[in-house]
């Protein structure tokens, strides 16, 4: 398999934000420490998923605008909204909102298609049209157009009420910060024809073998033949135990373990793939890395913590991602990098200008 040939460019991480369901604002408070760690760490993005109806972050748009209030540098994404669950309009708005009070740190990750459990939500979202709402691409584009600027009422003007023709607040660049989460070839090349960034992540539909890093980087192949300066983001589960305890390397092992039959073959009438954890030292996971076909073909990542876990773990993961992994895989932190903007420290040594 190739190895990269130059040092990884940008270091992420993706995580679901778990709460107590009785009690759920020490989770979420910790959080937003973890995502202020990050940017302490100097790690480059930080990714959150939806989580509708579990103990997870079901509204990662006023997560991102809590955390845009208390880091400076770090970039805010999504990965991925299922848009089945958005009306496009006012997903556009809330981003649009997020990434003005951020500094334009937003990266807006999508995804389309009837989303998990939809025979059993769709009555409480689409009460009267669920039969008739279209979940494809068509939702996506409608979005598209909306961050772009483009029109979506006549403006007008009535009485001392002014009405714009497109969505407030505008941000210019947010359309050009939209990803797509792409599980098949052909996601990944609509992706590309509409001048998305592509997020890949440890699943993959409507696979073919059980090889997961040549098909994955089959995909990738497909979207740089048809967007060449589209970035590409790839989102394995990543667990560096450099600074674990024998107690949190056991558990780590243990949750790998349990995962792993599901990666052995296609998985369900979708042909699900799943990549295999990764555990281990930084030295024994970038020797995987290095090894992984799909790997040698990306420039960033956006690397999976475990969900279930304790904070402490987290911060555990999050400090060696930073201090251990990331300078294996040629990566150096963004503070420490030519030409990178600060961010703020934890201990309030007063925040840097955001990052455009």
């Amino acid at each position: 398999m190739p190895a990269r040939d130059v040092p990884l460019q940008q270091l992420g991480f993706l995580t679901i934000g778990t709460f107590d369901g009785d009690d759920p604002g020490p989770g979420l408070e910790a959080l937003l420490v973890q995502l202020e760690l990050a940017e302490e760490l100097g790690l480059d993005s930080a990714w959150l998923r939806h989580r509708h109806l579990q103990h997870g972050v079901s509204s990662p748009v006023a997560v991102m605008a809590a955390a845009s209030q208390r880091t400076s540098r770090l970039r805010l994404g999504t990965a991925v909204t299922p848009i089945a669950w958005e009306n496009p309009l006012r997903l556009a708005e809330d981003l649009a909102t997020v990434d003005v009070l951020s500094g334009g740190r937003v990266e807006a990750g999508l995804s389309a298609g009837p989303p998990m459990r939809w025979d059993d939500v769709k009555d409480a979202l689409y009460p009267a049209t669920a039969d008739v709402e279209d979940l494809g691409y068509e939702r996506v584009s409608r979005f598209l157009a909306m961050v772009a600027g483009e029109p979506v009422a006549p403006a007008a003007t009535l009485g001392a009420e002014v009405y714009s023709s497109r969505v407030q607040p505008h941000s210019p660049g947010l359309r050009d910060r939209v990803w797509y989460g792409a599980g098949s070839l052909r996601s990944a090349t609509w992706a590309a024809e509409q001048r998305l960034h592509l997020l890949t992540s440890s699943v993959l539909t409507g696979a073919t073998s059980a090889d997961f890093a040549a098909q994955q980087a089959e995909q990738v192949r497909a979207y740089r033949a048809l967007h060449p300066a589209g970035r590409v983001s790839q989102g394995l589960v990543v667990v560096p135990t450099d600074s674990a305890s024998p107690a949190q390397r056991a558990r780590y092992r243990a949750y790998a373990e349990a995962r792993l039959p599901r990666t052995t073959a296609p998985q369900g009438p979708g042909r699900l793939l799943f990549a295999p954890d990764l555990v281990g030292t930084s030295e024994e996971i970038a020797e995987r890395l290095h090894a992984h076909e799909a790997f040698a073909l990306v420039d960033e990542v956006a690397f999976a913590l475990p969900f279930g876990f304790e904070h402490e773990d987290y911060v555990q993961l999050l400090t060696d991602l930073a201090t251990s992994l990331g300078p294996a895989l040629g990566w150096s932190p963004a503070t420490g990098r030519a030409g990178a903007t600060p961010g703020a420290t934890l201990d309030g040594d007063g925040p840097a200008p955001p990052r455009p």
